[in-house]
């Protein structure tokens, strides 16, 4: 059945994701502009979304969760990733770990040299201090588990400098993790951004609406069509479309639109409006070694274990809105030199004090840990050179796209890998942490030496769910799909304004600097000036 939505707007937002909320309040604050925001998903006000904790219970909540699976990754055995990704108000920002960084300074000035002026550091640091105005990322360091003192103390002896603010400076060092939170509870771009928009004449929200393809007269962007229920509904914009439906999302929605690489979008018997052929191509993610110990000492495994320790973190949590559940269980970590020599940190730590070496079938691991204490170090290369690509698996929104990550294609990122495994083997010899090690449980002493550090790589590391560059910011259309000003190359009233337009990934987690370029993206479409720059800062 096929109806008209009453509605037209100024600006229509298509994904009330991490980027979709920034979007939908900046431009709406100033009552003048009419303003849509459709979403795939429902509300975000479940106590499990709320809960920091309770994103363990949300990676395999089909009600809220995208649930993807990636084709067989020949590189790591063949074996098919799991890639949950929001499908809710808030997006992935309302089911992901909360860890709250900015990445390197020379992230961004990376992305301006690559052909996108008005991207550097000197350029995005007024936007993160907009988006840390908003979701400044708490400070838990006295919340978090006392092992992380010994991961801390660990990293010193190895030459690595304590920093107590790991979003000051240039980012380099270790520390407790600053986390997306406020007052206990989790703080998405849904809470600080969507909330205040939702309170204006001038803004609605469509919830439940699957975008189906984008509108066009010839090529402009005109509306979006959507499903809702067997419903099939149009919306129109006077303005612009605004794509911000994620990495995975935004090009499926593109190449059903048309754009896209010919050939695809013909196998398919999709008519193609634009030859764009980066469109779902180019992706990159953070690829990531766990090693896991038991402990001479109590971990989180004897809270998330026990019912007496889950009832005394609830009780706690009720009261005060501290204790375990109020946290991510990526506690510690931070940016270092994994050898001498290079000119930039390469790898990304995190430490979580807690272990699961057996994870039963549909369960988040964290909320079945180990019976005994044990806890986890992990290692991720900052700046993966693999590059995978994402493509529709039929012309029917509801299919979910076929999903290539293409890992450790390069042998950059398998020497990055390894120094990695060996940097965590070497933390964890260090002072502060060997004296409550009781002893290595995976890979295990047994794996030792090159080739059989690289079989266990193969077999056990995965996604730490960062997939960027999908739609990503260039100069021409034979390389990218927007340019610096977001808009869509080939194409008018279109941009698209979420991660899928990193030029590169981040060194870090992508939350924050979604937000980031969020706000920076508002701008451009008010065509508002730009905040005084901050360079040096």
């Amino acid at each position: 059945m096929v109806a008209s939505d009453p509605i037209t707007a100024d600006y229509v937002i298509v994904g009330a994701g991490t980027a979709g909320c920034v979007l939908a309040d900046r431009l709406s604050e100033d009552g003048r502009a009419q303003v849509a925001l459709l979403e795939a998903g429902g509300d975000d006000l479940r106590l499990r979304i709320r809960m920091p904790i309770g994103y363990g219970l949300s990676f395999y909540d089909p009600r809220i969760n995208w649930m993807y699976g990636t084709r067989p990754d020949a590189a790591l055995n063949g074996r098919q990733g799991y890639w949950p990704r929001g499908r809710v108000v808030g997006g992935s920002g309302s089911i992901n770990a909360m860890v709250h960084v900015r990445g390197l300074k020379s992230d961004y000035d990376d992305w301006a040299a690559a052909g996108n002026p008005g991207w550097a550091w000197r350029d995005v640091a007024p936007y993160f201090d907009r988006a840390l105005a908003r979701v400044p990322g708490n400070d838990v360091s006295d919340e978090v588990h006392a092992l992380c003192r010994n991961f801390v103390a660990a990293g010193e002896a190895l030459g690595f400098a304590h920093r107590a603010d790991l979003n000051t400076g240039d980012g380099e060092g270790i520390g407790t993790y600053p986390i997306a939170t406020r007052g206990g509870f989790r703080l998405s771009s849904a809470r600080a951004y969507l909330a205040l928009a939702r309170s204006r004449a001038n803004f609605r929200l469509i919830k439940r609406a699957l975008a189906t393809r984008i509108l066009f007269d010839g090529r402009r962007a005109v509306g979006v069509e959507y499903r809702t229920g067997s419903d099939t509904r149009v919306i129109r914009a006077r303005r612009e479309v605004i794509v911000a439906t994620g990495s995975i999302e935004t090009p499926k929605l593109l190449q059903l639109s048309g754009i896209g690489p010919a050939e695809l979008l013909k196998r398919h018997g999709i008519a193609p409006l634009l030859d764009s052929p980066a469109v779902g191509r180019h992706m990159q993610d953070h690829l990531c070694v766990d090693h896991l110990y038991r402990a001479r000492v109590p971990t989180l495994n004897q809270v998330f274990g026990t019912w007496s320790g889950k009832i005394a973190a609830a009780l706690r949590y009720a009261l005060t809105r501290g204790g375990p559940l109020s946290l991510s269980v990526n506690q510690a970590g931070g940016f270092v030199r994994s050898r001498e020599g290079l000119a930039r940190p390469d790898m990304q730590l995190y430490f979580s004090p807690l272990s699961y070496t057996r994870i039963p079938a549909g369960t988040r691991p964290l909320m079945r840990p180990d019976p005994f204490p044990g806890f986890l170090l992990s290692a991720q290369p900052c700046r993966p050179t693999s590059r995978g690509h994402i493509e529709i698996a039929s012309a029917d929104a509801s299919v979910a796209p076929a999903i290539h990550p293409n890992s450790l294609a390069t042998d950059a990122d398998i020497e990055a890998l390894l120094d990695g495994a060996a940097l965590l083997r070497r933390l964890a010899a260090a002072p502060g942490l060997r004296e409550v090690i009781d002893t290595e449980l995976a890979p295990g002493p047994s794996v030792d030496g090159r080739d059989a550090m690289l079989a266990d790589i193969r077999a056990r590391a995965g996604t730490v769910f960062h997939p960027v560059s999908t739609s990503r910011m260039a100069p021409d259309i034979a390389t990218g799909v927007v340019d610096a000003r977001l808009r869509a190359h080939g194409l008018e009233r279109l941009r698209i304004a979420d991660a899928s337009v990193f030029p590169y990934v981040t060194s870090g987690n992508t939350n924050l600097p979604t937000i980031m370029l969020a706000e920076k993206a508002a701008d451009l479409i008010l065509d508002r000036t730009p905040p005084a720059s901050a360079e040096g800062v």
